[in-house]
């Protein structure tokens, strides 16, 4: 193994437990604006999976450029789905209606005479 190569790795593992660090300190209040911002970061990621993808030669390029774009879309939508569900928690349910006079059965109108 190359230095370089080892050095990346050593980064990238030292990242995964600062984002599990930081990832666990978050109040669940907040969970839901990450959500968002996370969603937006992997829109850059894909306008710029795209972007490389116009410059991609060879099929093996291509193939995992579009892999990227699959991938990008798929976490984009399902974040979206997900921050949308939890945002339908904190709504207030709606009340219900109390039942008005015409809706109550009445004998009259049922063809019983009194």
């Amino acid at each position: 193994m190359s230095t370089g190569i080892l050095e990346f790795l050593t980064v990238f593992i030292l990242a995964g437990f600062v984002g599990i660090e930081v990832i666990n300190a978050v109040p669940s209040i907040l969970h839901t604006p990450l959500m968002s911002g996370s969603n937006a970061i992997h829109g850059i990621v894909l306008v710029g999976t795209i972007l490389i993808m116009g410059d991609a030669h060879g099929a093996v390029q291509i193939t995992l450029c579009f892999l990227a774009v699959l991938l990008a879309t798929l976490n984009i939508v399902g974040g979206f789905v997900v921050t949308d569900r939890m945002l339908e928690m904190f709504k207030p349910k709606p009340a219900e209606r109390p039942a008005k006079a015409s809706d109550t059965p009445n004998d009259d109108a049922a063809g019983g005479a009194k």
